[in-house]
């Protein structure tokens, strides 16, 4: 029977906690990025638009690096921070500002698409009722692009559980702090005897990653149901 040893557990403990963290502080902000690139006209959109996918086309180790640069004490933000005693690269924090990074980018284009797809005919309809801008917003379409919601979340979950190349960078490779799931993986790899250790883990990875993905087929399924229900 395949067991972790305790400190592969802690690895997977470790990455569970930095991509469920990562995914609950920036499901929010990729949802109003989404909002905000799908439904405003703005000059400069499609500068942003290219910020915010950057993180998919650049080599993950750049985007660590560039967080070095940010965060660092020398930083524009880490400095700052500094100042006030607070340190972020190399910490658990560092983990998962790296896997929030890279997640960002799906989470947007997964609720983008799903605010793209809503009929605006339906919000029109609200608001030629007497329907304001934020009960639309809470009561037609925030429940109407569920689905792309919860498809972001699950994309932004994968991918921070398995970051690694921005991870390493700005977080490092410090067991029981930054040590993730794939840094665990890598280190194992790196020893004479670890391909045993490294088999694992990798198991583990993909018992993780095929739950989360069948969890969120069936969030989904119920969700469209149930919109589907409301709408006849």
């Amino acid at each position: 029977m395949m067991t972790l040893s305790p400190a592969e557990w802690q690895a997977f403990a470790l990455s569970l906690q930095v991509a469920a963290g990562a995914t609950a502080v920036g499901l929010p902000l990729a949802y109003l990025a989404a909002w905000t690139l799908a439904r405003r006209h703005f000059w400069g959109k499609g500068l942003v638009k290219a910020a915010i996918q950057l993180p998919l086309v650049l080599p993950p180790v750049v985007v660590g690096y560039l967080l070095l640069q940010v965060f660092g004490r020398n930083g524009p933000v880490g400095a700052p921070l500094a100042a006030l005693g607070i340190t972020l690269p190399f910490t658990t924090l560092a983990a998962g500002i790296a896997a929030g990074v890279m997640a960002f980018p799906l989470m947007v284009r997964a609720c983008r698409l799903s605010i793209e797809a809503l009929d605006p005919k339906l919000e029109d309809a609200a608001r030629i009722h007497g329907a304001g801008a934020v009960r639309r917003f809470l009561t037609l379409s925030l429940p109407l692009s569920l689905p792309g919601l919860l498809a972001g979340a699950t994309l932004g979950f994968a991918r921070g559980f398995g970051e690694f190349g921005a991870t390493i960078v700005f977080a490092a490779n410090i067991p029981g702090e930054t040590r993730t799931l794939p840094i665990a993986i890598y280190s194992a790899l790196q020893s004479p005897n670890g391909d045993a250790a490294a088999a694992r883990m990798v198991t583990v990875s993909v018992i993780a990653a095929l739950g989360a993905f069948l969890l969120s087929e069936w969030l989904e399924r119920r969700t469209r149901a149930r919109l589907s229900g409301r709408s006849k």
